[in-house]
Formats: structure tokens, sequence, C-alpha cells
């Protein structure tokens, strides 16, 4: 690895760890504060602009590895944005079609120099896009951007899901076989999980700041900006699933909230204390073991992705069916829809009942 690299990647750590403390005094004295109420954890207000330490970190960190000569500045000025829609929100709380309004600006931003054109399925071939490659990714680096976002709920919980999913894209750079990752997403990642480890110092519980949405929104843009660069060039139906399965943890958690919402009878955004954390919490798991509990589930998925990547269409076929059943028992048994809510587990009982 270039030695650019590595000192850029001490650097962002060692920024963040520096810059932390002053965004802590920073936000307090604009009021970028989070104050307790009944569908948060933490009981104080807290500084919530943490990821500005982790922005500021990532900057110093491209600056130093010459990153900056590459052509990236739609993804350079999309981060900019994602940044100051952090910003306000942290001090003023947006609401979320300002929010939403924003994240689509900079979707549209990237899109232009950044596309999924062509996707390879098994048995088809081939299939062009066209200008549905437009409308696709634009949709997931929205979704990505916000999935992030919902699972920030516990101390360390974003910071260390989004460590988890940055080293993982890291560890597929650099062991691309056609080294398409080693010239940006490799550093670009390693810059981003070096800053964020760095933030995690602040933020394990018990946090001594949150990293807020400017934290969040920004690590999701990253992850999903970087799952579709070079990486995924060649793209296959199921090497587009790679980076999904990655993201097993925040996809899986939203997935369950709508599904949670719809069969409730509740609108899509509206707010709940269901989510993965929340269930974990209301089994009598401690704060710390809640999160380690999911950093496992995050790790969990990772590994299945990197064997994903490399296996047999029919295995890959298999692998995948395991991983959804997976999901969907862990769904039911934690209750992330509702308690009644079991038709995996009912199907095995009813199954095994017959059998005596």
């Amino acid at each position: 690895m270039d030695s650019r690299i590595i000192y850029a990647v001490l650097a962002s750590f060692i920024t963040v760890l520096i810059a932390t403390p002053f965004v802590i005094k920073l936000a307090f004295k604009i009021g970028a504060t989070d104050k307790p109420n009944a569908r948060k954890v933490h009981q104080r207000i807290m500084p919530r602009l943490g990821g500005l330490a982790i922005f500021i970190g990532v900057v110093v960190g491209c600056l130093i590895s010459g990153l900056y000569e590459q052509r990236i500045i739609s993804i350079s000025v999309g981060a900019v944005i994602i940044i100051i829609i952090g910003v306000l929100d942290d001090i003023y709380e947006l609401s979320a079609k300002v929010k939403f309004g924003g994240q689509l600006v900079v979707a549209l931003l990237v899109v232009k120099n950044l596309q999924i054109p062509i996707l390879f399925i098994p048995f088809l071939g081939n299939i062009d896009l066209g200008w549905f490659s437009y409308p696709i990714t634009v949709f997931w680096i929205v979704g990505i951007t916000n999935a992030i976002n919902l699972i920030d709920g516990l101390d360390g919980l974003s910071a260390g899901i989004s460590s988890i999913v940055l080293a993982t894209l890291a560890y597929m750079a650099a062991t691309s076989v056609t080294g398409a990752g080693s010239a940006l997403i490799l550093p670009l990642a390693l810059i981003a999980l070096a800053s964020t480890i760095g933030f995690l110092f602040y933020n394990f519980h018990p946090a001594k700041i949150f990293m807020g949405d400017t934290g969040a929104l920004f690590l999701g843009y990253c992850i999903a900006v970087l799952s579709l660069l070079g990486l995924y060039k060649s793209v296959t139906l199921f090497s587009f699933i790679v980076p999904i399965i990655i993201l097993g943890v925040p996809i899986f958690d939203t997935t369950f909230a709508i599904i949670r919402r719809i069969v409730n009878k509740k609108p899509i955004s509206a707010p709940d204390k269901s989510h993965l954390h929340h269930r974990l919490l209301a089994l009598g798991f401690s704060h710390r073991t809640t999160v380690l509990i999911i950093y496992a589930f995050g790790i969990f998925f990772s590994v299945n992705a990197i064997i994903f990547s490399s296996a047999t269409l029919w295995l890959s076929i298999v692998l995948l069916f395991v991983l959804i059943l997976v999901t969907e028992i862990v769904a039911e048994i934690i209750g992330l829809v509702h308690d009644r809510y079991k038709p995996i587990i009912s199907v095995f009982k009813k199954a095994k009942k017959r059998e005596e």
C-alpha cells in the first residue's frame, strides 16, 4: 500500500481525536443538542454535531493522500451538501421533506457521473437498463443514506455498524481480482473508517457526543457512493446484492420498520420505539450489550457478503435463501413487527406437533 495512504489514514484518525472535543463545545454553543424525550434512550442533553468531526477527518485524509487530485468533483460537492443538510438539521431539526429534497439533489448530482448501466441476470444475460439506471442509482444513494440514519438510536451504534461496513468494503476492494478498487475505493474506505473509529472513542457508551444527522447522513452517503464505485462495475444481479448484504443491519431494520407500520396501519414515516435496538433493550439486554449484539449481527452479514461475492451461482441462491430465512426468524423472535407476528415460527411449531 502507498505510504501516503497509510499517513492519510493515521492523520484522519488523529484529526478526529483532536477535533471532536472542539466540536462538542461548538455544538453546545450553537444549540446543536439532542434533548431527552419518550422515544430516546439518553436521559440528558447531548451535543449531536459529531459528524462534523468525522467529515473533517475525511477531508484531512483526502488532502494528505492526494485523492483530491482524482476526478470526484460531483461526489465531493455532494458530500459538502450532505454535511450542510446535516448541520442545519442538528441545529434546527429540518422537516423530513426538506431533508429528502436535499438528498435528492445530491443523488441527482452524483448520478450524472456514476450509474449502473448494465445488469447481468443469470439465465437471461446482460440487460441494458437504459434510462432506468438513473432512478435505480438515485434510489440507492437516497435509500442507503437514510438507512444509516435510521439505526442511529444508541451510543456507538451507527458509528460501529458504519465501521463494519466500511471495513468490509475496504477488504473487498483490496482483494478485488481486477484491482478496480485500489485507486479510489480502498483509500476512501480506509480514510472514512479511520475517521469513524476515531469518533467512536467519544461515541461508544457512555457517549460524550452523538454523530447526529451530520454524521449519519454523511456516513450513509459515503457508503452508498463507495458501494457504487469501480468495485461493482461489472454489475451482475448477485454482485448488486453484495452491498445490500453488507448493509444488512440498517436494511433489515428499515425493511421491518416499513412492514411494521403497514401492518399496524401507521404512516411509514411515523416514529416508534420498535426498532431493532429498542426490541433488544425491551428483552432485558443492557445498552452496551445491545450494541455489541448488533455489531455481531453486522459482522455476520459482512462475512456472508464476502462468501457470497465469490460463490457459485447455486451456492449464492442457497446462501441468499438462508440469509432471508435467518433474518425473518430473528425479526419474529424479537418482535420487530409485533409480538403476534410469527409466521415462520408458527409453521415450524405446527410441523413439530404433527411429528409428535
